[in-house]
């Protein structure tokens, strides 16, 4: 687990190879997989790789979205707030999850942050996937993470770039 930490990075360029069906097959057991608090699992997960929607979701919000063009998959993750008041907490480490099978697949992926950010000035970034999703009301749109085979590599970040000074030990003094 460590070794595939110290490789993942955010990757947002993708070869136009598709994933193969036992790959997504293992990307799917691994976010049923995902912990959740009180074993709830209030998330849902939308597998997308039809390209129109890939494209359509690119535009959901002005930034940090644009990728998904590129992408062979999109994994919207939704949250029913109604299940579990941690909905958020367990969607994001679905998420994470997601992201960590990704790199120990040989694939790659780049979080695509949904709650909380605009489409624009009379809609929010959720409504938008909402829209091109079909999402009921009931569920929450927490992130599309974008996955796909990296059209280029990124080291992993170097050792003594990580922020030791932000751990501490028994007490914060």
């Amino acid at each position: 687990m460590l070794e595939i930490l110290r490789k993942r990075r955010s990757i947002r360029h993708y070869t136009p190879q598709a994933i193969e069906p036992e790959v997504l097959a293992q990307l799917k057991e691994a976010v049923l997989r995902s912990p959740s608090s009180r074993g709830l699992d209030p998330w849902e997960f939308i597998f997308v790789t039809d390209k129109s929607l890939l494209e359509a979701l690119s535009t959901a919000k002005p930034h940090g979205a644009h990728f998904l063009r590129e992408a062979a998959l999109g994994v919207a993750v939704l949250g029913n707030e109604d299940k579990a008041d941690t909905w958020i907490e367990d969607c994001a480490i679905a998420s994470i999850i997601l992201q960590l099978a990704c790199e120990s697949l040989g694939l790659c992926s780049c979080w695509v942050q949904i709650r909380l950010r605009p489409h624009d000035q009379e809609r929010s970034a959720e409504d938008r996937v909402r829209e091109i999703l079909h999402i009921p009301p009931h569920l929450r749109v927490e992130s599309i993470i974008s996955i796909g085979y990296p059209a280029k590599s990124l080291a992993g970040h170097a050792r003594e770039t990580l922020k030791d000074h932000t751990i501490r030990t028994n007490t914060y003094s």
